[in-house]
């Protein structure tokens, strides 16, 4: 056994890749899709000993739960397919790897100065959302460590990227939210919610520079973006909108799990392309453990809550109900409360997902139901991911975390009702 191990370290890297490409080859009916299904939780077996035992335990709870409420759907007479329960997820994780491979196009200029002002604010605070919208969490920590220099993090700078990286998650299509919301939210069409999801996230651009201008009076250390910086994930962007308007009939995320690996080859400044990739797939691949599991964890535990709703269709019948604005705003506002005391966005929308979709609302709707949950609880949350990187890494607490930002998720869930209500 642990030779077995062994081995299963040592590659990890390369099973996780093995994910997207035969993913990706599942799409073209050339294969069955139980390799890469096999593949991943394979990965996941691998790199279960790399999570921290707060996820550790998260994940195990979303396991357990999930799978004895699928044997007890079982005791009723309902079956899951063992793709609904083993890859529902599997999509999403193919793009989180395709997404990953972008880490190799960043780069850090160390020899300017950090700016001031109001203009530092505003432009790190663009630069944050649309870096972070295309090459995702190691965003944050290049923008945080460079801005902390030699002090800590203080609470203003935190809120400025973690709120406004989050808020990617309302238009960027290769921000992981999308991909949840677009499993999870069947027929949902992205295009719909692009401008919409524009709009809020320049709203959380002004109202945080705003709040952080009015409380530090100027007084703050901003990121020294460059202009050609922001090319590659303007360039990714206006490609994902170009390839679907040709081919209309591959989803959003087979296009990311494509281009992004190959935007990457084209545009990765290394002296050795082969070098830098594998060692990229070697070292770097492997460090996302905690992805792997949380996904397929969440894969497990909507299906157990979707076979308990099926087997007592009259207790969760909804029927009386309408997916009304109401009910969105309320649905919206429950969702940012359990994620700010906690609850993984993933784990919110998969509860929400299977109670909802009975009531036959509008994809689109939904979705941008989803992708709102998502970008303001993991802004405003010091539990969920982005707040417990900074409180271990920049030690900023965790009550800070969450009551700087309760009247940036009140305006925003607001905000968000009234979109939903008059513009999808």
């Amino acid at each position: 056994m642990p030779q077995v191990m062994n081995i299963l370290k040592k590659y990890t890297g390369w099973f996780v890749l093995g994910t997207l490409i035969f993913y990706l080859l599942s799409v073209t009916q050339s294969i069955s899709v139980l390799l890469p299904t096999l593949l991943a939780w394979t990965a996941n077996v691998a790199m279960w000993h790399t999570l921290a035992p707060s996820a550790k335990r998260q994940v195990s709870w979303l396991m357990g739960v999930g799978i004895a409420a699928l044997l007890f759907a079982v005791s009723k007479g309902i079956w899951m397919s063992w793709q609904q329960v083993f890859a529902v997820n599997l999509p999403m994780l193919a793009m989180f790897v395709a997404v990953s491979f972008l880490d190799l196009t960043s780069t850090t200029d160390k020899s300017r100065a950090l700016p001031t002002g109001l203009s530092a604010i505003f432009n790190t605070a663009i630069g944050v959302q649309v870096l972070g919208a295309v090459i995702n969490l190691s965003v944050i920590m290049v923008f945080a460590d460079r801005m902390k220099g030699a002090i800590m993090l203080t609470p203003i700078q935190q809120f400025i990227l973690t709120r406004n990286f989050s808020a990617a998650a309302w238009w960027s299509p290769f921000f992981v939210a999308t991909g949840i919301a677009l499993i999870y939210a069947p027929g949902m069409q992205w295009q719909k919610t692009l401008i919409p999801g524009l709009a809020m996230g320049f709203t959380a651009i002004v109202f945080s520079s705003i709040e952080a201008y009015l409380r530090k009076k100027g007084d703050f250390n901003g990121y020294p973006i460059r202009r050609e910086s922001l090319f590659i994930p303007l360039f990714l962007a206006v490609c994902v909108i170009f390839f679907h308007f040709i081919w209309p009939d591959i989803s959003i995320l087979v296009l990311i799990c494509i281009l992004a690996p190959s935007a990457t080859m084209l545009l990765m400044r290394t002296a050795s392309r082969w070098k830098s990739l594998s060692h990229f797939v070697n070292h770097k691949l492997p460090q996302i453990g905690s992805q792997f599991a949380l996904f397929l964890g969440a894969g497990v535990f909507s299906n157990g809550i979707s076979a308990i709703i099926l087997s007592y269709p009259q207790l969760f019948n909804l029927d009386s109900f309408t997916f009304s604005p109401l009910l969105f705003s309320l649905t919206l506002a429950s969702m940012i409360v359990v994620g700010i005391i906690g609850v993984h966005p993933v784990v919110s929308i998969a509860i929400a997902s299977p109670m909802l979709l009975p009531l036959h609302p509008d994809p689109t709707q939904l979705g941008f139901l989803f992708l709102s949950a998502w970008a303001i609880s993991a802004g405003s949350s010091g539990l969920t991911g982005l707040g417990l990187l900074m409180t271990s890494r920049y030690q900023i607490p965790t009550k800070i975390i969450v009551t700087n930002s309760v009247y940036y998720a009140i305006f925003m869930w607001l905000l968000c009702s009234l979109v939903n209500g008059f513009f999808l």
